[in-house]
């Protein structure tokens, strides 16, 4: 039993690491979250580099004078935070346009003062809410959504139906806590097969 456990484990340990499904026990499966993705493997791999490449990026020109967050959905990339003026905000949005496979960008960048260790953390915990309200509904997957918290506001990123849309936003909307709600939804239709499944395009 002992020896059958660490072969389980390892085949997790590869599975997280490859992005492929993993089975456990004889009766029931567990397939791997990326695999009921509407995104193909290689676009979410282009996700996580477009997140850390402009994340770099950024670093490297305004250092500690910017709080940026980088988030990339299908090639489709959010910027929240704070700069210190417009020309920040602008320059910000010119480098991410610049990395590699970014389609479009969405800057929702703030001129204001860096948020604080305080404001931060309760953004954390609202995400935590949202993410755990959407996992208790049958009605659209959490797979399909990416949450994002700025000072109250939440950001929903994702491939979606328009009635799942309308769910995830509902959702946020009445999470304790949350000042708004901001959509940045790329809509498909049921009967789609990009919304059935993964996307084929590349």
């Amino acid at each position: 039993m002992t020896r059958w456990l660490a072969v389980l484990a390892t085949a997790a340990a590869a599975a997280l690491q490859a992005c492929v499904p993993v089975v456990i026990g004889a009766g029931g499966a567990a397939a791997y979250s990326s695999l009921e993705d509407r995104r193909t493997t290689g676009i979410q791999i282009d996700d996580e580099s477009i997140e850390v490449r402009a994340s770099n990026r950024i670093n490297d020109r305004f250092g500690a004078r910017v709080h940026v967050n980088v988030t990339s959905y299908n090639r489709i990339v959010l910027l929240t935070g704070e700069v210190p003026d417009d020309e920040a905000r602008i320059e910000a949005e010119k480098i991410v346009r610049a990395v590699p496979n970014v389609r479009e960008v969405t800057n929702d960048l703030q001129i204001a003062g860096i948020s604080s260790y305080a404001s931060r953390t309760n953004d954390t915990y609202l995400t935590t809410k949202v993410r755990g309200r959407l996992l208790d509904t049958k009605r659209v997957s959490s797979v399909h959504l990416k949450v994002v918290t700025e000072a109250g506001a939440v950001y929903l990123m994702g491939l979606v139906t328009e009635p799942e849309a309308e769910e995830a936003v509902d959702i946020a909307r009445n999470t304790g806590g949350v000042r708004k709600v901001v959509k940045v939804f790329e809509y498909c239709k049921a009967t789609d097969e990009l919304c059935r499944s993964r996307s084929k395009g590349q």
